[in-house]
C-alpha cells in the first residue's frame, strides 16, 4: 500500500504491507515458521546471496512474516525501508554497525533510557566506539561535542523516564551541519505522536516490546531507514560507501542508493551479527500495531488526567508530563508531537527514597514491572532499578533521581487509576 492513493495513519496501520496469502487466501498475516526457504534453481540461489535479486534464503536474515512488519513500520515512519531486529537494544547496536570504526564516538542525550547510557557508556567500548554525554537543551554544547570522529547524534523523541521532548529539528540541523546522521529513539512516541523522519532524523529506532506490540508478550527491535542521507558524500562511511570484500566489492550506496542502509542491515548487520526478530514476534506485534492509533489516544488522555491530578497533591513534590502547561516542554508538544505528549512521565514523592518504595509496593493496580507502553498502568523506581547502574550524576542527568517514580499510563479507567495513587501516596507519607 505505498503506492498509490495516499491513506491515513489508521488505514496504514492495519494494512501497510499485508496482502492475503496467496497460497491459501488467508487474510491475517501467517506466521511463516521456518528456518529455510526452496531455491527455484542454481542461479536462483547464486543470484539471492550475490544481492542481484530479493528473495527469502534463510530466516536469520529475512522471513516473510518480518517482512510485512518491516514494510509496515517503514511505511507508518515515513521511512523507504526497515530491519527488524530481536529487542530494542539490538536495533541500537545495528544502527550503530554499520556507521561506526574503532576509534570513532557518538554524541548522545544525557536524558535517555538506563540501559541504553550503559550500553553506550560501558559496552560500545569493547567494540572501540564511545560516547559523548550532552544536555541536548544546550544547543551550543551538543555542537561542540561533535569532532572529525563523531559519526552519529542520538537522542529519544519523548525521553524515558521523564517524558521530555527532544527539539528534533535543532538537533537535525546539528547533525545536518556536520554531516552526520541523526539516529532518534520513537519508542516512547510511536509513529502515530511523532514522525522523527519529518524533523530531519537519518535513522529511527524502535523496541518494538513497548507501545507498538502493546500488550507485554514479545520482545522486537526495529531500525527505520529514512533513505535521506547521502552516505557518499564523504568517506566517514566505509561501510556504506567504499567497496564491500564481502560482496566482490559491492558499493552499497552506489547499488542501492536509498535502501543502501537497509541492505546492509540485512546482509551484514543481521548475517553476522545475528540479531533476529522471530516470526511469531513479528506476528504478535502486527497484531498489536492494528490498534495503536486507538491506544495511543487513550493513553494520552489517561497521562493528562493522572498528571493534571498529581501536580495539584501536596504529597508530590513535582511532575516532569511535557502534557501539562507548567512543563518547559509543553509549547514543544505542539510542533513535535502534535497528538499528544505520550503516556510516560516521573513525579517526585515527598519523603525521597523511602517514601517511593512504600509508593510502589503499595500499589494495586499499577503493576511493578521493567517495561513500559502496556495497556496496563506501570510503575518503576527507576533509581533502584533500570537506573540503578549509573552514578548519582547520571540518574539525576537522565530525571531518573531518587526520589522519582516513573509511570507509564495504560488504557485502563483514569480514575481508578488516580484512586490507585492516591491510596498508595497515603501509605507512602504515613
Amino acid at each position: 500500500m505505498t503506492d498509490g492513493p495516499t491513506y491515513g495513519f489508521d488505514t496504514l496501520q492495519i494494512h501497510a504491507g499485508a496482502r492475503p496469502d496467496p497460497a491459501t487466501g488467508a487474510r491475517q498475516t501467517p506466521i511463516y515458521q521456518t528456518t529455510a526457504y526452496v531455491f527455484r534453481d542454481a542461479d536462483h540461489a547464486a543470484a539471492l546471496f550475490n544481492l542481484q535479486e530479493v528473495g527469502y534464503i534463510y530466516s536469520r536474515l529475512t522471513n516473510p512474516t518480518v517482512a510485512v512488519l518491516q514494510e509496515r513500520l517503514a511505511t507508518l515512519e515515513g521511512g523507504v525501508g526497515a530491519v527488524c531486529c530481536s529487542s530494542g537494544h539490538a536495533a541500537q547496536i545495528m544502527a550503530l554497525f554499520a556507521l561506526m570504526q574503532p576509534g570513532m564516538n557518538i554524541v548522545a542525550s544525557t536524558r535517555l533510557y538506563g540501559g541504553t547510557v550503559t550500553q553506550f557508556s560501558q559496552t560500545i567500548k569493547r567494540f572501540g566506539w564511545s560516547a559523548k554525554f550532552v544536555d541536548f537543551d544546550d544547543l551550543d554544547a551538543v555542537k561542540a561535542a561533535i569532532d572529525d570522529n563523531t559519526r552519529a547524534v542520538f537522542c529519544e523523541s519523548i525521553a524515558n523516564p521523564g517524558g521530555y521532548i527532544t527539539d528534533l529539528d535543532a538537533i537535525a540541523g546539528i547533525a545536518d551541519a556536520a554531516g552526520i546522521p541523526l539516529i532518534v529513539d520513537n519508542t516512547s512516541a510511536t509513529p502515530y505522536l511523532c514522525r522523527p523522519i519529518e524533523h530531519g532524523a537519518t535513522l529511527v529506532v524502535h523496541s518494538t516490546t513497548k507501545y507498538l506490540t502493546g500488550n507485554g508478550t514479545v520482545t522486537g527491535g526495529c531500525i527505520v531507514d529514512s533513505g535521506k542521507f547521502d552516505w557518499s558524500a564523504n568517506d566517514k562511511f566505509p561501510s556504506l560507501s567504499a567497496p564491500e570484500p564481502a560482496y566482490h566489492g559491492l558499493k552499497f550506496h552506489e547499488t542501492f542508493g536509498p535502501l543502501a542502509f537497509t541492505f546492509h542491515g540485512i546482509a551484514i548487520g543481521l548475517r553476522d551479527l545475528g540479531m533476529t526478530m522471530n516470526p511469531q514476534a513479528a506476528h504478535y506485534t502486527l497484531m498489536g500495531i492494528e490498534t495503536l492509533s486507538l491506544r495511543m489516544q487513550r493513553h494520552v488522555e489517561n497521562a493528562e488526567k493522572v498528571a493534571t491530578w498529581l501536580e495539584s497533591d501536596p504529597r508530590v513534590e513535582s511532575v516532569t508530563y511535557a502534557g501539562l502547561e507548567s512543563s518547559p516542554y509543553f509549547d514543544r508538544v505542539k510542533t513535535i508531537c502534535p497528538k499528544g505528549a505520550g503516556g510516560l512521565f516521573t513525579f517526585a514523592v515527598k519523603g525521597g527514597y523511602d517514601a517511593c518504595v512504600k509508593l510502589v509496593n503499595a500499589l494495586e493496580i499499577f503493576s511493578h514491572v521493567a517495561n513500559l507502553g502496556d495497556t496496563r498502568s506501570l510503575v518503576i523506581h527507576s533509581a533502584s532499578t533500570t537506573h540503578r547502574q549509573l552514578t548519582p550524576e547520571q540518574q539525576e542527568a537522565a530525571g531518573a533521581g531518587p526520589n522519582m517514580v516513573r509511570i507509564s499510563i495504560g488504557i485502563e479507567d483514569a480514575y481508578d487509576l488516580i484512586a490507585d495513587l492516591d491510596q498508595a501516596l497515603a501509605k507512602a507519607s504515613s
